[in-house]
């Protein structure tokens, strides 16, 4: 499944296209290259938008939660990337603790719970699920709307408190789902005889978006070096702004300054490249996921124009945490429809290999605004093996391989940039 390009799929991503095909064996050269300096994410997905004219992610997530939108094709490609990722950390595993999020209502994320458990189990692993909920003491049943149920189990410490398992399940890896948005519980700290995927420091209690984008900013500056086209073709502009309180309405006079700053530049790349569209931002919690905490802003001014409901809307995000730093990120258009709905791509890798995706799809949402709302729906995109590889004989543009390559590309950058930003934040690099 390949949306229509609601835009003449021309000018200056056709000519970026053009260069990944022609430079495809030295791209795939020069990641083998950084990733022998660096570790991946054990998992990764990244959202991404195509604009006709920009193609660039405009989100990391380092806690991936749609596995079941992924289509059934790419199961073999899941579970041999992750019999990779694990044999990195524990050659011999034979358990592993997965631990997820704690709504045991939202049975949407239970299934994508299911759908990873199907995956490591195909890789040779017993795999058990732990809560962080304190309150749960004994082994809870969550029934699944296919029937099927998983087993959540409290956690506990090993006697002498250096290990994390469940009852009678000592696991050698422990795998995160759980984004650790409000905190980092005390039960999964020290722990020095296993190893915890993604460190603790990945969760959003320490994670910053700017920090993922300033690592992004120098992978890219490396790789459009390489390949001769203009970064700003894979990368949105971006700025931190810190201590800001819509309540109290502090803070929002620099708020506005930079979003006047980013909005001129983006105009001025606009003008360097004749597009006709209207520069537009998006204001975001520096930390946090689930499309809480967004804004689009097309004039400073409506910053300080939110009625009661908005400015609520990007004071509390997931979890009831309150935010008073955010990313000014470029806005970028998404000219991908599927029928009459809005699209964008979203990529996901497990260790440093793409493994499938999926088109987010919203018919209430216009180009310039966040897909990931209630009422978003998802169209798997099947990228089977034959579509991780472009056809060098078609002409750019046209083929669906050279589109899922290209998305494939931008994501492995992120993928990076995700890796030297998790070295780069390590509050302990001397364990590893």
């Amino acid at each position: 499944m390949v949306p229509h390009l609601a835009t003449a799929f021309n000018g200056p991503l056709l000519e970026f296209e053009k260069k990944i095909l022609e430079a495809t064996p030295s791209i795939e050269r020069w990641f083998r290259l950084e990733w022998q300096e660096h570790t991946p994410p054990f998992y990764c997905s990244v959202d991404m938008r195509n604009s006709g004219f920009k193609l660039a992610p405009v989100d990391t997530n380092l806690f991936p939660g749609g596995f079941n939108h992924l289509s059934s094709e790419v199961l073999p490609l899941a579970v041999q990337a992750s019999m990779a990722a694990i044999e990195k950390y524990c050659p011999d595993a034979r358990n592993l603790l997965l631990i997820p999020e704690g709504n045991p209502c939202n049975m949407t994320y239970w299934q994508n719970i299911a759908r990873q458990m199907q995956i490591y189990r195909q890789t040779g692993l017993n795999v058990r699920l732990g809560s962080l909920d304190e309150n749960l003491k004994t082994a809870t049943t969550i029934v699944l709307p296919d029937g099927s149920d998983l087993v959540l189990e409290p956690l506990q410490r090993s006697a002498n408190g250096r290990r994390l398992g469940l009852k009678n399940f000592d696991p050698c890896t422990i795998l995160l789902n759980n984004d650790l948005s409000q905190s980092i519980p005390s039960i999964l700290e020290e722990i020095h005889e296993q190893t915890l995927l993604p460190p603790l420091h990945a969760g959003w209690a320490m994670r910053r978006k700017t920090n993922h984008f300033d690592c992004y900013d120098e992978v890219v500056k490396k790789f459009s070096k390489m390949v001769e086209i203009d970064p700003w073709m894979l990368n949105p502009f971006h700025a931190k702004c810190t201590d800001v309180n819509f309540d109290e309405g502090t803070g929002l006079d620099a708020l506005m300054a930079t979003v006047d700053t980013i909005l001129a530049k983006i105009r001025k790349k606009y003008k360097e490249y004749g597009i006709k569209e209207k520069p537009f931002v998006i204001v975001k919690a520096d930390a946090g996921t689930c499309g809480m905490g967004i804004m689009t802003v097309r004039d400073s001014r409506e910053v300080r124009d939110l009625n009661a409901k908005q400015k609520n809307k990007m004071t509390v995000v997931k979890d009831g945490r309150a935010v008073r730093d955010f990313i000014v990120q470029e806005g970028v258009y998404t000219f991908e429809q599927i029928g009459e709905s809005v699209a964008e791509p979203v990529v996901y890798m497990i260790d440093r290999y793409v493994v499938g995706g999926f088109y987010r799809v919203h018919q209430d949402r216009g180009v310039d605004e966040n897909l990931n709302a209630p009422g978003m729906e998802f169209v798997p995109l099947a990228f089977a093996q034959q579509h991780a590889v472009p056809d060098m004989r078609a002409k750019p543009g046209t083929a669906a391989p050279n589109r899922f390559y290209m998305y494939g590309v931008v994501a492995r950058l992120a993928l990076l940039a995700a890796s030297l930003e998790l070295e780069k934040t390590d509050p302990h690099p001397e364990i590893y």
